[in-house]
């Protein structure tokens, strides 16, 4: 992986960065050390309107049907107001926060954030130390490069849109690779140590989610 802060390729089981120093305590003192919890959309920055939110909801959905073992969440404001970096914020929020609509048995680990900061006219992608093997930051950045003219337009949930249908495609490509060449694809580096363990405290008692939506308004 790259250390958030200076952006260095290091060890993913490094702590703490042995660059920068930088580690995940650097970023509980800057985004807080609560427990957070949200949902797979977390409009925060107020982005999309009631029907776009149902789009963005209904790719997320389709995402989880594609990929069972995985989820895809989304993250709009919330890192410059704080003083930190959107790749930082990214990898505090998917390291700290506990999903509500996510089964209490899928870890973070398993999971892909995208967070939108519009006041730093910004966006990144972080995910789960088990998509490591999956996913490269050119990857990710081709997702982004395929929303970018409609973000531009403050079209943020068709970007959003087109980011979860880039990665769906990626992910799909590499999943048949990897049933060819597993050896390739197997994992080079031990899991972090309990890395999981807040989510699962926090959606500890949860009700396993439905899966229900409303129907969106046409």
């Amino acid at each position: 992986m790259k250390c958030p802060r200076c952006v260095q390729v290091i060890h993913r089981g490094a702590v703490p960065c042995p660059h920068c120093g930088f580690s995940i305590a650097d970023a509980d003192a800057r985004f807080g050390s609560g427990e957070v919890s949200l949902r797979l959309l977390a409009d925060v920055g107020g982005l999309m309107r009631s029907r776009e939110r149902g789009k963005v909801e209904k790719a997320q959905a389709k995402f989880g049907k594609l990929f069972p073992q995985l989820f895809f969440a989304v993250h709009t404001g919330g890192s410059s107001e704080t003083g930190g970096n959107l790749r930082q914020f990214g990898f505090w929020l998917l390291n700290r926060a506990a999903f509500e609509d996510v089964p209490v048995e899928k870890p973070n680990e398993a999971g892909i954030l995208l967070s939108i900061d519009p006041e730093a006219k910004s966006a990144g992608v972080t995910w789960g130390y088990l998509l490591d093997p999956f996913l490269t930051e050119d990857d990710t950045f081709i997702c982004l490069s395929r929303a970018h003219a409609y973000w531009l337009e403050g079209r943020y949930a068709e970007g959003i849109v087109r980011v979860v249908e880039q990665l769906s495609k990626i992910l799909a490509k590499r999943s048949r690779q990897a049933k060819r060449d597993p050896e390739k694809f197997e994992r080079k580096v031990a899991p972090p140590k309990r890395t999981g363990e807040i989510a699962r405290r926090i959606r500890e008692g949860h009700r396993p989610y439905a899966g229900k939506r409303e129907e969106v308004e046409k």
